[in-house]
């Protein structure tokens, strides 16, 4: 029943009959016949979104300025908190302060409420869960609160199946990025069905399925850690930091008084590094300063890279297609094949990844130091790529941080970070486990994606087909 993707290039709407909006899309009539065939096949059945829900937009112009951020507080609710299969991800979660939570009370989220996306990915929706008691939300997002009639996973499940992608497509409006407003949920159409627990259960099965090959994937690359510090003859140790120690301090470590980097859980690995053939991240390649002016090169939108794109230990990353219009101040540093970059904020995590770019260039958040030209000639990127993922290094990386809840690394730090440097030969075996690794990754992924993707399809199916009778 959805729309094809043959699409009419020229069409005619007589005065009379066009419906409500006079823009071109929403009177396009292949979303006009998915209108009608739902109401005649669902009837007195067929709702709106604001029939069932209450609906609230964002914080109606009020700004969270960079003063009201802080490590503890009321967790604030982004789009990149919410995943494209309608869940919440809240590892990298932002804070606002408790004057800035009263202001925005109204915008105040709690567990079953919705959460949509403005812009961007088009509906990108999840239901909120209880990982805190109370989120807020970002200017970007629409909430959907006190649901009646039905449950929120069967209205999330229905807005990211292929019927309410196609009708929010319809009311989307903006040349460059389309954009949805309150009122377009409001008047989002859903069959209130009599069961939408047993139709839920088509994605929820597939959704366990989806996480099961993605999760096999993930440690697939995540394994990498432990099978190079095997090839390279690092122990694993023990990674009980001790609480009670003392050290003296050297004139060469005298600027830094701050206990964790002195404690000797670091040591013990920096040591086990310098046994073997070894020098510094500043000696062995350099970093890059080259930036980005924010108006040339792109027309329309730009290839962007943010933290929250950067897989964890798997040396992935996502693009997101910004407007250059709506371009972060932190969206500056320019990124180019072969690159590395890597995250400085709690960077011992391993948001890491080498920039895989032919033609052009990425633009690439300021959060990230950008590594480039080798200096050395007996170590090899891909080698240097997949060791800087490995926890005898990312350990480094949070002994040189600084901060609480947040740590981050400056780059003078991280250029001190040492690296081991074993023979071409070990190095060539490292690369090309990772590359079998990698190849056997993408495959489960994209087994994943196209499972999900039918099941989404599905859910459309069984929905049209009266599954709830």
């Amino acid at each position: 029943m959805t729309p094809g993707a043959d699409e009419l290039c020229v069409f005619a709407v007589k005065r009379g009959e066009v419906e409500e909006r006079c823009d071109v899309n929403y009177n396009h009539p292949k979303y006009r016949a998915l209108v009608d065939s739902l109401i005649t096949l669902f009837g007195n059945r067929f709702k709106t979104i604001g029939e069932i829900a209450d609906v609230i937009c964002g914080p109606f112009g009020t700004a969270i300025t960079q003063n009201d951020y802080t490590e503890v507080g009321l967790p604030l609710l982004r789009i990149t908190n919410i995943t494209k299969h309608g869940f919440l991800d809240c590892t990298d979660m932002k804070y606002i302060n408790k004057d800035c939570a009263d202001r925005l009370a109204r915008m105040q989220v709690s567990a079953g409420d919705i959460v949509i996306s403005q812009r961007g990915t088009l509906g990108q929706c999840a239901v909120v869960d209880n990982t805190y008691p109370l989120f807020n939300i970002s200017a970007n997002l629409i909430a959907v609160k006190n649901i009646k009639g039905t449950n929120a996973e069967y209205v999330r499940n229905y807005l990211l199946s292929p019927i309410g992608v196609a009708l929010l497509q319809r009311t989307q409006s903006g040349q460059v990025q389309g954009k949805i407003t309150t009122q377009d949920i409001e008047d989002m159409p859903i069959p209130v069905i009599s069961n939408p627990s047993k139709l839920n259960k088509v994605i929820d099965n597939a959704y366990d399925a989806y996480t099961m090959k993605r999760r096999e994937a993930d440690t697939l690359l995540a394994g990498m850690d432990g099978f190079v510090r095997e090839i390279i003859g690092l122990p694993e140790e023990d990674k009980t930091r001790s609480m009670l120690f003392a050290v003296k301090i050297s004139h060469k470590d005298a600027g830094r008084i701050d206990p964790e980097f002195h404690n000797p859980f670091y040591q013990h690995r920096i040591k086990r590094i310098k046994e073997m053939n070894h020098d510094t991240l500043g000696n062995i390649i350099e970093f890059s300063s080259e930036t980005w002016n924010q108006k040339s090169d792109f027309e329309g939108t730009f290839p962007y890279i943010e933290i929250s794109g950067v897989g964890l230990k798997t040396n992935e990353y996502e693009i997101t297609q910004t407007p250059v219009a709506e371009a972060p101040s932190r969206a500056k540093m320019i990124v180019r094949n072969g690159d590395i970059i890597v995250s400085t904020t709690r960077p011992h995590r391993g948001a890491i990844a080498t920039i895989n770019c032919n033609d052009g260039y990425y633009i690439a958040s300021t959060g990230f130091c950008v590594l480039r030209k080798m200096k050395r000639n007996d170590i090899s990127p891909e080698y240097l790529q997949w060791v800087l993922l490995n926890d005898y290094v990312l350990q480094q990386f949070l002994q040189r941080s600084s901060g609480g809840n947040y740590p981050a690394i400056i780059q003078d730090e991280m250029k001190k970070v040492v690296i081991p440097i074993p023979d071409k030969d070990i190095q060539n075996k490292i690369v090309k486990e990772a590359i079998h690794r990698k190849s056997n990754a993408h495959q489960l992924k994209r087994e994943a994606e196209a499972e999900w993707a039918a099941a989404k399809t599905t859910f459309e199916q069984e929905l049209l087909g009266g599954m709830d009778k």
